[in-house]
């Protein structure tokens, strides 16, 4: 009798464990899923020398953050210090404070929660050539 009590609790604690297993996946692959969405709609960059803005001049336009990715992020090739400065609607520009350094060939976030057309371009800290990807 004993011995059925303490199968029946390892049973019974096997599957509730394995229940929590898949239900704890869920929001870890929806992530996931979001993540390679937004970076499924990369775009590539190539800021010029002798500027720190991309877009640069004499193209100079905002990008425009998209319902694809709710944070704005980039891939540099090489490291980079990099920030980001938003349009106001009243007109004229207002950057983030401080950069945040993109290491090379990794997606980093540089803005969070950022509204979907919303427009904005990056401040890189160097005026040196810079390419990458970026996703918004």
């Amino acid at each position: 009798m004993y011995v059925r009590t303490r199968i029946a609790a390892v049973i019974a604690s096997a599957a509730i464990a394995a229940g929590c297993l898949v239900a704890g996946a869920g929001p870890t692959a929806a992530a996931e899923q979001g993540a390679r969405s937004c970076y499924g709609e990369a775009n590539s960059y190539n800021k010029a020398s002798g500027t720190h803005i991309y877009p640069n001049y004499p193209n100079f336009f905002y990008l425009l953050a998209t319902a694809d990715c709710v944070d704005i992020n980039i891939k540099t090739n090489t490291n980079r210090y990099v920030k980001v400065c938003f349009q106001l609607s009243a007109g004229g520009t207002q950057c983030q404070t401080d950069y945040k350094l993109a290491t090379a060939g990794a997606w980093t976030v540089i803005a969070t929660n950022v509204k979907d057309a919303t427009h904005y371009h990056f401040y890189f800290r160097s005026d040196a050539k810079s390419t990458g990807s970026y996703a918004s």
